[in-house]
């Protein structure tokens, strides 16, 4: 907060924390919460026009199986072909994109005055963004209408043998999800308790580097960390499978692009103004959303204990 009393001003970075930041500090501000967020980098995203986007799929039977193509192998002869069509659901879903917004205060005294070697409104920008992008990945996994948590069917669901992630579990998941498994997405702990199954029967993961960064893998699909998994109070999480992408009829993010005051593809800062107590104030904005394109395209194991390690007995000399 500020050294005013003005409720405007208790809104806005304090002259203090600005002064210590500008005479005594040569790193920018740091912020803990910060993660790769690997899943925004290893979706596609599709622009959007119009805020909308709608998924056709073929008609389902009440069985649950899809629309039939008649087709005819022919060895011989002249045999009267079938005529056929592709029939499509008539009312198909519809996604909408979601928004995070925060608007961000700054005093123009403070931003004047001790952005001397650390520009103090590009920094507040940046850690409110940042902030806004850890948002995003929670949502993209969490949220109730487009999660994937909530996109995955409930034949696309499986539970875990013994409650320990094992090499038999994910294998079973990738059977879920067989026709071009992009890769894994796991709580950190779940990586963990993995690589202890595997490395208990002999078998340990190996690596891939990925943006410079060191993944575990299984059948050469790359286990992802992303800590927006939750774990629950008794130690279970859950490990998700995808495919992405449109062409595979994958799992694919939705965002707009080319909106004003745009920093980066769907994300915009804008300029809001400067009331009457020097305060200045910028609106920060990302429209964003995901969609699973077919069915099969994601996979969950539940059920998956964190909390199990193993005793190794070795030999004595």
């Amino acid at each position: 907060m500020s050294d005013s009393n003005s409720p405007a001003q208790h809104q806005s970075l304090s002259a203090p924390a600005a002064r210590n930041l500008a005479n005594s500090t040569l790193t920018v501000p740091q912020m803990q919460a910060i993660t790769p967020r690997w899943l925004h980098k290893l979706l596609p995203w599709v622009d959007v026009d119009g805020g909308v986007y709608r998924v056709n799929r073929v008609l389902k039977h009440e069985d649950g199986k899809e629309h039939e193509v008649d087709l005819l192998t022919v060895d011989a002869d002249e045999p009267k072909l079938p005529t056929t069509f592709v029939d499509y659901e008539e009312h198909p879903r519809e996604y909408h994109l979601s928004t995070i917004q925060a608007v961000l205060h700054t005093h123009t005294r403070v931003t004047d005055l001790y952005s001397n070697r650390i520009d103090q409104l590009r920094e507040q920008v940046r850690l409110v963004v940042e902030a806004v992008k850890e948002r995003e990945e929670w949502e993209l996994i969490n949220h109730p209408t487009f999660g994937l948590l909530h996109e995955v069917v409930p034949a696309q669901r499986i539970n875990t043998r013994k409650g320990t992630p094992t090499p038999d579990d994910i294998d079973e998941l990738l059977t879920l999800v067989w026709k071009k498994p992009a890769f894994f997405l796991a709580h950190p702990k779940a990586i963990a308790a993995f690589g202890r199954e595997a490395t208990r029967r002999g078998v340990p993961p190996a690596t891939v580097s990925i943006f410079g960064s060191q993944f575990i893998t299984w059948r050469g699909v790359p286990i992802v960390p992303s800590n927006k998994l939750a774990i629950d109070s008794e130690g279970k999480t859950t490990i998700l499978l995808l495919r992405v992408g449109e062409a595979q009829q994958g799992v694919v993010g939705l965002q707009k692009t080319g909106v004003t005051g745009e920093v980066e593809p769907g994300l915009s800062v804008r300029y809001m103004g400067t009331n009457e107590n020097s305060i200045a104030a910028h609106l920060v904005t990302r429209y964003f959303s995901a969609v699973v394109l077919t069915e099969d395209a994601i996979a969950r194991l539940d059920d998956v204990s964190v909390n199990f390690y193993h005793d190794y007995v070795y030999p004595t000399a």
